[in-house]
């Protein structure tokens, strides 16, 4: 055979002339093989191939094989693919399964507290205020180390980064468990350094999904990936909350997760393997740039700033639910003089949680799958509709709390799945709307902005409202429902705003993306500043 031949990569064909030179960049029209009869299908474009001596490398695929020109070549060559393409999808495979199982762990562990929360107060002496400031303060250090994390993700190497933040912040958060009555001070202090660990993580894990995975792929990894937040929330509730009552002592709910946090460690240093950043679009010959470009580049992308500024509003929304919905509830059971324990209630509210994320993450990534093959704006327009929608089923599962806590529990379940249906959505935005060499960069100020106007503040502002309204630290079991329920209408006006600005989103996000995939394939990255610093978003 001379001319051509194929070499599966996957899902297509790779089309390579026998005659091709070392050095020469060869464009592969996406036609049918003689021998197989398969069909180029990564997109409607050629794919460069760059010739290096007797190796070729599919800038797609980038699996290396070197150059055929017999028939009885090429046989043995592709025999001789097979068991490494296997092999480098069972290694993807495992490292996305070690990234979900620490991302269960992160929010396992961040909603702990709130399965305890009242519990906590009594053992503090504390207020709702200074009750906030437990999630407050984790937050802030999250969000203050996450662009020191991203710079480095951006430059070196990923995994240890990882490991080294985990292991720090299960050390904080054993020894915050055995802080004694009377240091609430010490307590916080500890549950703050927590968001530093975290911060290392939440930066970069994404961004490797995104080396390994593309196109539709991506998009059910990343689903797949982001089941571990309403997933890890709500077990981070009931584990707590009954982990607490089986030991009679709230603190041994935060003697859980260190014990996986050190199992995740050795995963990640023993097991998981870190692509080369950019390997599934091809992009092997980016370098990073000043990290003074790499704001100035982001600052200029519309559709990241806007959908940054949506995700804002899901994680003020979801931060002030997951804080104060068990206790909220609490006060409703007890306005109807009904008998229960907040284990229980953290149990259902964990339960709902899990369920809705589950169901709210799937429908978000297929319905945006499906609409995306007649409208390339559908991520951020689905994101738009979960948020605006979720805003009648919050407000009316406040409202009937006082009443019917079973309608209560239901409005509030598919509130919360209207809320999750953007969750893998907003990931997948950023990851094609920014090169490869600035994603962890723009995970990182996602991060910072969205959880210092989001989560960050929302606990502390509800309670502070609360407080405001009711009776600070010992308000009668009315006084308390009610303070509450009128404190937590306020994520029902935020709700609105993100949805508003993942509408301004779709305006910009098909040149967004088109200048990302520009860039990737081949076009430098000076030339993609200049073309941004024209006043696209300022």
């Amino acid at each position: 055979m001379s001319g051509k031949f194929c070499l599966s990569c996957g899902e297509s064909g790779t089309y390579v002339p026998a005659d091709a030179a070392a050095g020469d960049i060869k464009e592969i029209n996406s036609e049918l093989c003689d021998v197989c009869g398969n069909r180029c299908k990564h997109d409607a474009t050629p794919h460069p191939i760059i010739i290096s001596g007797d190796n070729q490398r599919h800038r797609s695929s980038g699996l290396i094989y070197s150059a055929v020109n017999t028939a009885e070549d090429m046989s043995q060559k592709t025999s001789s693919i097979v068991q490494p393409d296997e092999n480098r999808s069972k290694s993807a495979l495992a490292t996305v399964l070690i990234l979900f199982f620490v991302n269960l762990l992160n929010y396992m562990d961040r909603f702990t507290i709130a399965g305890v929360l009242p519990e906590v107060q009594t053992f503090y002496n504390i207020d709702h205020t200074e009750a906030g400031l437990l999630q407050t303060s984790f937050v802030c250090s999250f969000m203050i180390l996450a662009p020191i994390f991203g710079y480095l993700g951006d430059r070196y190497n990923r995994k240890y980064i990882m490991a080294a933040g985990i292991l720090f912040w299960s050390l904080t958060t054993l020894i915050g468990s055995f802080i004694p009555a009377g240091y609430f001070w010490w307590f916080l202090f500890f549950r703050g350094l927590v968001g530093i660990g975290e911060a290392s993580y939440s930066t970069i894990a994404p961004t490797i999904i995104a080396d390994m995975y593309k196109g539709t792929m991506r998009s059910r990894m990343l689903a797949f990936f982001y089941f571990a937040i309403p997933v890890g929330s709500g077990m981070g509730y009931m584990v707590g909350s009954n982990v607490a009552k089986a030991f009679q002592s709230w603190h041994w709910a935060l003697r859980v997760t260190p014990v996986f946090g050190i199992i995740c460690v050795l995963l990640l240093i023993f097991v998981l393997k870190e692509p080369p950043r950019g390997e599934s679009e091809g992009g092997h010959d980016l370098a990073p740039t000043l990290w003074k470009e790499d704001m100035i580049s982001l600052l200029h992308n519309p559709s990241f700033i806007w959908s940054t500024f949506g995700f804002t509003a899901v994680a003020f929304v979801a931060g002030a639910l997951a804080w104060w919905g068990p206790s909220f509830l609490l006060y409703a059971v007890k306005v109807q003089k009904q008998t229960t324990d907040l284990g229980t209630i953290s149990l259902v509210f964990g339960v709902i949680t899990v369920v809705a994320g589950i169901i709210g993450v799937t429908a978000g990534s297929l319905a945006a799958q499906m609409l995306k093959k007649h409208d390339m704006t559908a991520d951020p327009l689905v994101c738009a509709f979960g948020m605006i929608t979720s805003m009648p089923f919050l407000f009316f599962g406040a409202i009937v709390a006082e009443h019917y806590t079973a309608a209560a529990y239901t409005l509030i379940f598919f509130g919360e799945v209207f809320l999750c249906l953007n969750w893998a959505l907003v990931a997948d935005i950023l990851l094609y709307v920014v090169v490869p060499t600035r994603r962890s960069s723009a995970e990182a100020f996602q991060i910072l902005l969205s959880h210092a106007l989001g989560d960050a503040g929302s606990p502390y502002i509800i309670g502070t409202i609360a407080d405001a309204i009711g009776d600070g630290k010992s308000p009668t079991n009315f006084m308390a429902f009610h303070s509450m329920q009128c404190a937590l209408f306020t994520t029902c006006f935020v709700s609105v705003l993100g949805g508003l600005c993942f509408i301004i989103c779709s305006w910009y996000i098909i040149d967004d993306k088109k200048k990302a995939d520009d860039i990737i394939r081949g076009k430098c990255l000076t030339n993609s500043l200049e073309s941004v610093s024209d006043g696209i978003f300022f």
